[in-house]
Parts: structure tokens; C-alpha cells; sequence
């Protein structure tokens, strides 16, 4: 065939697929199937039970549900407080969070620094894997290229399928020193190969955590700021987990389930995480903001308020009606997340010279929700979540928009590990149900068929 009859027949037979599988809602209904794993009140289907994280949104109260202020929790301690104690000793916080979620209980000094070691130790990469599995095979999408990356070091372990617990532990701890590494150096081969710019290839610094050492990695000159530093360590914080039912760790859950492999595991969350109704919304929101930019005037609130009415009609914009960063799953008065970067941003906005920027973001916030809460039931409310402040201070960072999604990776890899090793000592394979729908359809002949 050729290719203008390629997608012709393509099209068409498109359309045979659209008109075989779509299920209305009403047979959901019928069926008393939870469509999307979500009640019929938004609520989430139970599934399972984790130690690991917990989202608080709402309250159930004679089977009603109750909005209340946002809660985080890691192991049963406060996002609030985790953060607030790291912050009141000057330290940044991403290792201590990653040990708290990986073994369940705060590490004290001796235990911290063990493990920034071990971290540290397998902060490497072979020469052989840089060359031939990053630079020699570029991706335009990164988030495609870690999936890549990812499963190629199963070929690099030489006990790769053992799932015990000290060996998933060995593999992840490997991967969460590694994924930061493997983003930095794909991103600067894809931006050699296809932008024409020099290959630039640091060695990971001793003596510095994660997030300093990503910041190091990315930039030509090498060079950062510890305020930068610590800005972006919150964000790898706040993002490092969120409770078994995100659909990046659920999707970790279902696959450890199999006895699989920790690298199918983690290239499937890594996969999970792209969606742009996942990990890829920060992208989104920028991509929202920019537009805004374009056709509003920063002090114009009325001009604001008539471009967010026109956004949520699916007049403009990408025409999906959502006003991305606003709103989450769960949460309802509050985004706890939102609320400790949004501080964060603000400072870093007075700093970088970016104060109207933030306040645009912050009206954005207000009238947007104001708009969406004026039409939805009061056990709905919205709130602004991570997305709307993590892409601002991502770009106040001068880290370019291919990179945010792929940065929300290797922050929550410290979630998806602890995951995983819940779910291996489970031991029991996931399998829920679907209803069947018999068409009664009968086998035709082949000289019979038209």
C-alpha cells in the first residue's frame, strides 16, 4: 500500500475499534463496576493496605464524605513536620525521607550518614553503559529513554531476577542513586544529537546529596546556588511519595505482584508517570501558564477570570476544559504539597526578580478555583495542587520543561521502592475481575463473510 492509503485504511479501521469498544456508563452502572477504580462519589476503591504513605482529602461520616484541610503522611510522620525538622537544621532532606520510607522509622546520624554512602557508592555509571546505552541511542521524550536505560542495567546485574528482600533492597537502593544520574546524562545526549550542542559530561561530586549533584550534572559550567539547591530537594521531597492508590505506585503494585523483576517494575511506574494525567501534568501547567501569558494582562483580574472561564469551556487552550494544576483525586480544601512550595516559590521569586509571575500563578489559583468551585458539590472542592507551583520553580531553576516529568521520577522512585518491597513480601499476584459483554456474535464461514 501506499502511505496516504496506509492511513486511510488506518483511519477507518480506527473508527471499527471506536465502534466495537466503547462501553456507555450506564453499563458500568448496570454492572455495579467502580469505572476507574473510583466510587461513585469520586472516592477511591479499596485495593490493598500500605504502611508507606497516606493521603488525607476528606472524611467519611455516615458514608458521606467531608471535605478537610489536605494531610501527607510518610510512615505516620507529617509532611509538615518532616520538612519543618530539616529545614530548622539547615540540612536538606531527600536522603533522610528515602531512608524514613524505605525502612519505616527516621534514621539517626550514624544510620543517615551510612546510607548517603551507600547512595553515594553506587552514584556510577560503567563507561561502556554511557556509551552504548545513553549516548549512542538518544530519545526525543526522556521519560521514554529512562524506561530504556532502566531495563538495559537489568543486562549490567549479575543476580537480576532474585526477588529476596535484600536483593530488591541492593537493586533499589542501586536505582534511586542511579535515576538521577541517567536523566542528567540522556538529557545532555539528546541535546547533543538533535540540538547540536556539545556534550558536556560531569562526574557525580562526593560529598553532595542528590538533588545538589542533579543540578551539577545538567549545567554546562557545573555551577548552583545552595538556595537553588535547597528548593529543589523540597520539591523531590514533597514528590517522593503519595500513597499506594497514585496510579505510578498502584502500577508498581500490580507488576511486583507477578514476582517480576525490580527494572520491569520500575520502567512500568516509570511508564505509569508519563501519562499527562499522572506526572506529565506539571508540563501541562506550564504549557497553561505560558499560554495565559499570551493573551492576559498580568493586572488585569476580569481579563484573567474571562480566559479561565473560556479554558474550562473548552474554548481555548488545549480545549480539554481543565485548568491544569488545579484540583487532585483526593484532596479537597487543601494540597498540603502546594502549600509548602508555594512558601518556597515566593522566596525564590523575590530572589530571581519573578514576583509578578507568582502572583499571576497565585490568581490563577484563586479565581480558577473560585470559577470550578462555584459549579461543583461542596464534597468536591478543589484546591490547587503540586502541579501549579512545581513547574514555576522548576523553570525559575532554569531547568528546561523536558525535564520536569523525568525529575518527578527520580523523586518518586523512593515511593515506588518502598512499594515494592511491600508488595514481594505480600506474596499474592493482583487479579480483579472484569464483566464480559456477550454479544452473542456467532462464527461466520469465510466464503460466507462480506
Amino acid at each position: 500500500m501506499k502511505k496516504t492509503e496506509t492511513h486511510k485504511r488506518l483511519a477507518e479501521l480506527a473508527k471499527v475499534i471506536e465502534k466495537n469498544n466503547i462501553i456507555p456508563q450506564e453499563i458500568y452502572e448496570q454492572n455495579n463496576v467502580k469505572r476507574g477504580l473510583r466510587n461513585a462519589n469520586g472516592t477511591g476503591v479499596l485495593v490493598g493496605i500500605t504502611h508507606v504513605g497516606s493521603v488525607i482529602g476528606y472524611e467519611k461520616i455516615n458514608d458521606q464524605k467531608i471535605p478537610v484541610e489536605g494531610q501527607l503522611h510518610y510512615r505516620g510522620i507529617s509532611i509538615f513536620d518532616l520538612v519543618d525538622g530539616f529545614q530548622k537544621d539547615h540540612r536538606l532532606g531527600f536522603e533522610e525521607t528515602t531512608y524514613l520510607l524505605l525502612f519505616g522509622h527516621l534514621p539517626n546520624p550514624v544510620q543517615l550518614k551510612e546510607f548517603i554512602e551507600m547512595l553515594e557508592d553506587a552514584r556510577t555509571l560503567p563507561q561502556s553503559y554511557k556509551e552504548d546505552v545513553i549516548f549512542k541511542i538518544p530519545a526525543v521524550n526522556l521519560m521514554n529513554k529512562l524506561q530504556r536505560t532502566v531495563l538495559t542495567l537489568y543486562s549490567y546485574d549479575d543476580n537480576p531476577d532474585d526477588i529476596s528482600t535484600e536483593n530488591v533492597l541492593r537493586q533499589s537502593i542501586d536505582l534511586i542513586a542511579k535515576l538521577p544520574l541517567l536523566t542528567a546524562y540522556s538529557y545532555q545526549a539528546k541535546k547533543h544529537y538533535f540540538d547540536h550542542e556539545s556534550l558536556v559530561i560531569h562526574t557525580p561530586k562526593k560529598g553532595c546529596g542528590t538533588a545538589e549533584n542533579f543540578l551539577y550534572l545538567i549545567r554546562s559550567n557545573g555551577t548552583y546556588t545552595y538556595e537553588e539547591v535547597e528548593i529543589l530537594d523540597l520539591l523531590m521531597v514533597i514528590q517522593a511519595e503519595h500513597g499506594g492508590g497514585n496510579n505510578s505506585a498502584f502500577a508498581t503494585h500490580v507488576v511486583s505482584s507477578t514476582g517480576t523483576d525490580t527494572y520491569a517494575a520500575i520502567s512500568t511506574a516509570i511508564g505509569s508517570l508519563k501519562g499527562p494525567k499522572h506526572g506529565g501534568a506539571n508540563a501541562m501547567v506550564d504549557a497553561m501558564i505560558k499560554d495565559i501569558k499570551n493573551h492576559v494582562s498580568d493586572s488585569d483580574d476580569l481579563q484573567l477570570k474571562d480566559y479561565l472561564r473560556k479554558i474550562l469551556n473548552k474554548e481555548t487552550f488545549d480545549q480539554k476544559g481543565l485548568i491544569y494544576g488545579l484540583g487532585h483525586a483526593v484532596y479537597t480544601l487543601s494540597d498540603p504539597r502546594a502549600i509548602l512550595l508555594k512558601q518556597k516559590a515566593e522566596a525564590l521569586a523575590k530572589h530571581k526578580g519573578r514576583l509578578d509571575e507568582f502572583t499571576l500563578i497565585s490568581k490563577i489559583e484563586s479565581i480558577g478555583c473560585e470559577l470550578i468551585n462555584s459549579k461543583v458539590k461542596n464534597d468536591n472542592r478543589i484546591a490547587a495542587n503540586v502541579d501549579l507551583y512545581a513547574g514555576f520553580v522548576l523553570e525559575m531553576l532554569g531547568i528546561p520543561q523536558e525535564l520536569f516529568t523525568p525529575i518527578f521520577a527520580f523523586s518518586r522512585i523512593a515511593g515506588w521502592s518502598a512499594h515494592r518491597l511491600e508488595q514481594i513480601l505480600d506474596d499474592k499476584i493482583m487479579r480483579p475481575a472484569y464483566v464480559t459483554l456477550r454479544d452473542n456474535a456467532q462464527y461466520i464461514p469465510m466464503k460466507e463473510r462480506k
